[in-house]
């Protein structure tokens, strides 16, 4: 059974059921959306700028002067924040917009420190087509609805699951061979990589158990800020591949705690290769 959730948490749970109610009217009638192009592969549906509108409306409404970090809009409020929200209105767009009942809100609360650091407060990703909200607080453990979550006990690569997202066009060469060596490093050793297309999500069944492992590169804070801290207060790990912040790199390598070591070695290669064929630098 789950604790009581805090003021904060609950603020981001009833923004994120109000926001749900227009997304689930939204993805019963998908064909009748207007769907606008960012670049390569990347949409921006009506329903994800409703769904912002209604987060950022409800998250203001009961906490003002808060600072925001939203994918549709950016950043905006006081850039002096105590305390600021990473928002994905709809991660996984593309699967909503193809009536693949798997996408997510994510919603992260950052605290700026005295020293001009930050750190993950709280954190919530909801599948509402599914019912399933998983949600943590730093120090608090994290939870699918009422049901404790821990990462898996699997030691063995033979028998792991790992979950990824594939490089698609907007992606350079460089990172698309990465990915690719990685990914060929990989498959010998394990029972399954998948490719769901919603980076929250990846994330939270990593903490589920679901998934023994995940790995991205090039991914954004709003992609991600929530479900690392939901695996990490499952008893994950999570870091960049260089042992850094993976919200402030944006490559991602969240797994259990025996795990870690492996999964990160083969992206390190991975990279490593692309730097040895190009005689270059950062991907």
């Amino acid at each position: 059974m789950a604790p009581p959730a805090s003021a904060h948490l609950m603020v981001m749970m009833n923004a994120a059921k109000k926001a749900a109610r227009q997304l689930l009217r939204d993805f019963n009638e998908v064909e009748q959306l207007q769907v606008s192009v960012k670049g390569p592969s990347d949409f921006v549906s009506q329903a994800d700028l409703r769904a912002e509108a209604t987060l950022r409306r409800e998250l203001e409404k009961a906490r003002p002067g808060y600072g925001f970090l939203m994918e549709e809009s950016g950043v905006s409020g006081s850039g002096r924040w105590t305390w600021r929200w990473i928002v994905d209105p709809l991660d996984g767009t593309t699967n909503f917009l193809h009536g693949i009942p798997h996408w997510a809100i994510s919603i992260a609360l950052e605290r700026r420190l005295a020293d001009g650091a930050a750190e993950l407060a709280a954190g919530l990703v909801y599948n509402p087509a599914a019912n399933e909200m998983f949600w943590a607080e730093r120090g608090a453990g994290a939870y699918l609805n009422d049901r404790r979550l821990r990462v898996s006990a699997r030691r063995e690569m033979a028998q792991a699951v790992f979950a990824t997202g594939i490089p698609f066009a907007a992606a350079t060469a460089e990172r698309r061979l990465a990915f690719a060596r990685t990914l060929g490093l990989l498959m010998p050793q394990v029972a399954g990589i998948r490719r769901f297309g919603a980076a929250s999500l990846d994330l939270a069944w990593v903490a589920a158990g679901r998934y023994d492992g995940y790995w991205e590169l090039g991914v954004n804070a709003w992609d991600v800020a929530a479900g690392i801290l939901v695996v990490r207060e499952a008893g994950g790990f999570v870091s960049d591949p260089a042992g850094g912040d993976p919200v402030a790199t944006g490559d991602v390598v969240a797994t259990n705690p025996a795990l870690h070591p492996r999964l990160i070695d083969a992206v390190v290669e991975g990279i490593a290769a692309v730097r040895r064929r190009a005689g270059a630098s950062a991907l």
